[in-house]
């Protein structure tokens, strides 16, 4: 009995997984269909649908477009006669184990024309994290940049080979260097408004919405204790300081890590604030403050950073980024779709253009420069820095191989000796630095990253240019 139902469960969990599987590459072609790029796909109705539609004494379609019969039944719906109905051409190896690149892979371009779709178009269903949550309408007079444009060879180069969708290069109040995915790599799939999905770049931007409510006291300040909120009771989180959590030091390492699967690890990304402290932090005891770098403790801050500042939290995303940081694309905040906002459902998600994503690190490098609050708070969190301990320094990817860590920005590159450089890094060779001194940002959005064809030069398209300026 036990071996029969063990089969229909593992029955159950293939046939949803089917279902999700062909409702994204059902998107996925109508997408390339709406964008007009038709050479990619075959377009035809089904038998089963054609034989429903001369039942009922209509013409089939000449494309996979909708053509209702007068009378729709159960079948017609059930085999998905209602949607536009095609099939790719392209040799498409998806990740069987995540939603995302395998970061070890080396895909060919028809699989990177899908992950591009999967990042930066796909709107996610309901057992997804809901990256539309919560949408911030550009502003009405945005940041406009000023442009003195050089050519760079080398950055074309890697442009031409690698992962990279955008690159751009800002010094001294000008754009100097602006580079997308040449049009016969990826480039035709994209625009100034296209929206690049970030998870970890993200968290740098949880840190800098922190920095304002604190300085709009609605949180006392980077050493104020975490132990007004019920959620984290009974767990290692109660009554620490935000500045540990910030740092990724909150001596939560024998209960997750990254790197190397814990028993007691859980799928925190997809879960509420309240689930996951009562799954793996249970009666949690802190160990030793050392940096431990995960996504959790930022999901963490974030939802607590919304309860402290309760029905003010839209006003305050509003005042960050139309405000000040002026966008000119909407950006997208995510909710986790099947939890309560009282249970911690705000994810640090983002989705934002590649100009505003450039706009997010001038606004940063302004708070500094100007000493504002903000700015204030940002040095605050370099002073207090923490090292990163040399396994966890040699597991990070190249982008993101820091000396240390503060804040939840990536501090300390080497070959950047005394300089200060807040680092935003993410999954896929997502990185943007910010040389606060120097007045000099690289902006680079990349799809994939690994340490064979698809690893970037490191140095040359992000420590230089910080380094040694154009």
């Amino acid at each position: 009995m036990k071996k029969l139902l063990g089969i229909l469960v593992l029955g159950l969990l293939w046939c949803n997984i089917s279902f999700a599987d062909n409702e994204h590459l059902h998107d996925f072609n109508q997408w390339l269909y709406e964008s007009g790029n038709h050479q990619y796909l075959n377009i035809e109705q089904k038998e089963v649908c054609k034989k429903l539609i001369q039942q009922h004494g209509l013409k089939v379609p000449k494309v996979g477009l909708v053509d209702e019969p007068k009378y729709k039944s159960m079948e017609w719906f059930s085999n998905k006669c209602h949607k536009f109905q095609a099939t790719n051409n392209l040799k498409i190896k998806k990740n069987k184990k995540r939603n995302n690149l395998d970061p070890d892979s080396n895909p060919n371009i028809d699989t990177l024309i899908y992950y591009l779709w999967n990042y930066s178009y796909r709107q996610r269903s309901s057992m997804d994290v809901k990256t539309a949550g919560v949408e911030l309408k550009p502003t009405k007079k945005p940041y406009e940049f000023k442009f003195n444009l050089i050519e760079d060879k080398f950055v074309k180069k890697q442009m031409k080979t690698k992962g990279i969708l955008s690159y751009l290069y800002y010094q001294d109040g000008q754009v100097l260097i602006d580079e997308t995915s040449p049009k016969e790599r990826l480039g035709k799939f994209m625009n100034d408004e296209t929206k690049y999905y970030s998870m970890s770049m993200s968290k740098s931007l949880v840190s800098y919405i922190i920095g304002h409510a604190i300085c709009d006291g609605y949180i006392d300040g980077v050493d104020a204790r975490i132990n007004d909120w019920p959620i984290l009771n009974n767990s290692l989180y109660y009554n620490q300081k935000l500045i540990d959590l910030l740092n990724m030091s909150a001596g939560d390492q024998k209960y997750i890590n990254e790197n190397k699967k814990l028993t007691k690890d859980a799928e925190y990304e997809n879960e509420s604030i309240y689930k996951t402290i009562n799954a793996v932090f249970k009666d949690s005891i802190k160990s030793k403050s050392i940096y431990n770098y995960n996504g959790f403790v930022t999901q963490l801050i974030l939802n607590y950073t919304k309860y402290k500042t309760g029905d003010d939290y839209d006003k305050l995303l509003n005042k960050i980024f139309i405000d000040k940081v002026k966008i000119k694309q909407s950006i997208l905040f995510s909710i986790l779709a099947n939890a309560y906002e009282k249970n911690g459902n705000r994810h640090p998600n983002i989705s934002a253009s590649r100009y505003d994503w450039l706009r997010i690190a001038k606004a940063i490098m302004d708070d500094y420069q100007n000493d504002t609050c903000v700015g204030k708070y940002l040095k605050e969190i370099h002073k207090r820095r923490v090292p990163k301990y040399y396994n966890e320094h040699k597991t990070e990817p190249e982008f993101n191989r820091t000396k240390s860590y503060g804040g939840q920005f990536h501090m300390d590159y080497p070959g950047l000796i005394d300089r200060i450089v807040f680092g935003m890094g993410g999954y896929g060779g997502q990185a943007i630095l910010i040389d606060m001194e120097n007045s000099r940002i690289v902006v680079l959005n990349s799809l994939h990253y690994n340490n064979k064809k698809f690893k970037y030069s490191v140095k040359k398209l992000l420590i230089d240019p910080i380094k040694k300026g154009k």
